[in-house]
């Protein structure tokens, strides 16, 4: 598929299902192939430092694309991730005319496409290919192929932006994703990986995982965790007992 493709610009978020995407497409010799991040104030920062550093080790073309938030999804409307797929898509598939490349493609496999991904209307209106799930390759199966590749992202847990840490319909100010975002790195670096911070005003409600309830209980950590998270300026800090899961905060849509 990739080979009779000819070229083709690859969205690259830098997590498991775009970087496998880009790591197998480079190795096809047929293929000319171009890695685009589009880099917002809502996107992780590390993502797109995983995704340039990936592709610089590999040296394999990579371009970084800033964007500030969009109008449309300013006040984080329960459409935001069409709309902002709408945005990043133009982006991505201006740059792949502006090179000359014959196709787009995303790292959507065939589980999502079962799952509530309103961004998938946006990929079909720009006409954007999504090899994995055309190949229909599950999420455990690209993971499992990243690992016989080789790919430290193999194991890396699934993300989503910052704006689904905040609730539908909330002003998203720059100073407040970037406040988020640090928090979830406490969090995270604490031993938590995979834990969710969903910010209410000045408080905080962590999603831990299943597995990690027994470890959070403990008052040293408890401690740790919101003494540094009050320095970020939250006054309430919390542990939602249902625990992680996603699209928590689509719960009213």
């Amino acid at each position: 598929m990739l080979a009779e493709a000819g070229s083709a610009v690859i969205a690259l978020s830098g997590g498991t299902d775009s970087t496998f995407l880009v790591s197998f497409a480079a190795s096809v010799r047929e293929l000319r192939v171009m890695a685009v991040t589009v880099s917002t104030p809502y996107t992780f920062a590390s993502e797109v430092d995983d995704a340039a550093l990936f592709c610089r080790n590999r040296s394999i073309e990579h371009r970084i694309i800033s964007m500030e938030i969009p109008v449309a999804v300013s006040s984080n409307p329960p459409d935001r991730c069409y709309l902002c797929k709408r945005e990043v898509m133009k982006a991505v598939t201006g740059a792949a005319k502006e090179g000359g490349f014959a196709y787009v493609f995303d790292g959507t496999n065939i589980d999502d496409r079962g799952d509530y991904r309103p961004g998938l209307k946006a990929l079909r209106e720009f006409n954007i290919r999504s090899p994995l799930a055309e190949a229909g390759l599950t999420k455990v199966e690209i993971r499992q192929l990243a690992r016989e590749a080789g790919l430290e992202v193999s194991d890396k847990p699934s993300n989503t932006c910052l704006l689904t840490r905040f609730p539908h319909d909330t002003e998203i100010v720059p100073e407040n994703l970037r406040r988020a975002e640090e928090a979830e790195r406490i969090v995270s670096e604490m031993g938590f990986t995979g834990a969710r911070v969903r910010i209410h005003g000045d408080l905080v409600r962590i999603e831990f995982r299943r597995e990690q309830f027994d470890e959070i209980i403990k008052e040293e950590i408890r401690l740790r965790m919101s003494a540094a998270l009050r320095k970020l300026g939250y006054n309430y800090i919390t542990a939602d007992i249902e625990g992680y899961r996603t699209g928590s905060m689509n719960k009213n849509i």
